[in-house]
């Protein structure tokens, strides 16, 4: 990572306009992995019912641009925490042991990474994208990380031609049937496709965690030497982002209107509908229901990291314990849903 980069990453952000808080407060600098969507109303009602003034804390919400990019900011300092996909710092880790970033807090129970086609395309099952056209980013994690899919799935690789496009692409292309099918995350392709015009019931999707590779997904996630000068406020902040989560899920339309307060473009109907999927195939999960949200198993944190050091060929992959912990989670009885 060079010098530059890292000095000049914070810069680059468009603020939200910051969560609204007292002067005594300590500021806390958090970055989003995208533009405002509906699973980040937990946040935004964690500030509006006052979970973070009660623990003494300022933060300020900025929007993202790609996990990769957030990661990227809180490693150079530019945020105290992120939320963001740890998958993406298995690579990082491995190449600035000097910046780790660690997950004190596993958002998503599941990755969100999905194959995603069309009705049409000769594709009803994930084996029969063999001999198809495949879309996504060069370097987007889904695509990293779809031959370990793949594996698990079936699917010959040897016969898929890959197309390279911009993320905000993507989509159009597969629409425009420049692509057979894409990889990315499942609630942000669905609901782009919806978005495009195409009918909700010609869109295809396969997760990649329901069909055989079980990932976590975004976390999160801070720099593990501010960790260590900051434990309580990592604390309290991953409290609060529980208690807004488990609001939001008890009022879904007061989530998506503290949204709409800070974004006047905030579509609240189709947000509402992007963080229902986003809660049933990411975050509310058998695991997560069963032992509360935040949950972590270091198996599960093993196969993540084994999975991106063989997807991007790191010789020297950090471990799982060095990049999860649920150190910084309140009571399971406090996390159960």
């Amino acid at each position: 990572m060079q010098r530059r980069t890292l000095l000049t990453a914070g810069a680059a952000a468009l603020s939200l306009p910051a969560l609204r808080t007292a002067a005594a407060q300590a500021p806390l600098r958090f970055c989003l992995d995208w533009a405002l969507q509906g699973n980040h109303a937990m946040w935004a009602l964690a500030e509006d019912r006052g979970y973070f003034k009660r623990e003494g804390l300022a933060v300020r919400m900025d929007r993202g641009f790609g996990s990769g990019d957030t990661l990227i900011k809180v490693a150079s300092g530019a945020y105290d925490i992120g939320f963001s996909d740890p998958s993406a710092a298995v690579k990082f880790n491995a190449e600035n042991p000097d910046k780790r970033l660690v997950s004190i807090y596993q958002v998503f129970d599941r990755t969100a990474a999905a194959l995603v086609t069309m009705k049409g395309r000769g594709i009803e099952k994930p084996t029969d994208v063999a001999g198809k056209k495949l879309g996504a980013p060069e370097n987007e994690g889904s695509r990293l990380i779809f031959p370990a899919f793949a594996r698990v799935a079936g699917i010959d690789t040897s016969k898929i031609q890959w197309n390279s496009m911009a993320a905000n692409l993507r989509d159009t292309m597969l629409a425009q049937r420049q692509v057979d099918a894409v990889t990315g995350f499942l609630f942000t392709v669905y609901f782009n496709l919806v978005g495009l015009g195409v009918k909700e019931e010609d869109i295809l999707g396969w997760p990649y965690a329901e069909n055989g590779l079980d990932l976590y997904g975004s976390a999160v996630l801070v720099r593990a030497d501010w960790l260590e000068k900051n434990q309580e406020t990592a604390a309290k902040f991953v409290k609060c982002s529980i208690e807004g989560l488990k609001a939001l899920l008890a009022d879904v339309p007061a989530g998506m209107a503290a949204l709409k307060k800070r974004e006047s473009l905030f579509d609240e109907a189709l947000e509402a509908r992007r963080f229902a999927m986003t809660r049933d195939r990411a975050m509310i999960t058998p695991n997560t229901r069963e032992h509360g949200l935040g949950y972590l198993n270091m198996e599960r944190a093993a196969l993540l990291v084994r999975t991106n050091a063989e997807a991007y060929g790191i010789a020297n992959p950090p471990t799982a314990e060095s990049m999860f912990t649920d150190r910084f989670l309140p009571p399971a009885s406090e996390r159960k849903i």
